[in-house]
């Protein structure tokens, strides 16, 4: 993994919106969900990329299942 860290402000920087790339915290690991079809346009589900999703994972259909088709990109400081 990548040891980039990321703050809060710096994760929203990653909304998919604009042909930005969309980035997800999930347990203090930060991941790409740019070319992930359902995160198109950096939301999904009524989620928004640039956030820390680590709570709402939780109630997906899918667990944390999906992130180890995901890659890591750093660490989410908060």
């Amino acid at each position: 993994m990548v040891e980039k860290t990321f703050t809060q402000a710096e994760l929203a920087q990653y909304d998919g919106t604009n042909g930005k790339q969309a980035y997800v915290a999930v347990d203090g690991v930060v991941y790409d969900v740019t070319d992930v079809k359902p995160w198109a346009g950096g939301k999904h589900h009524g989620h928004t990329a640039g956030h820390d999703v680590s709570e709402e994972i939780t109630h997906a259909p899918h667990k944390k299942s999906v992130l180890e088709k995901l890659t890591a990109v750093g660490k989410y400081t908060g």
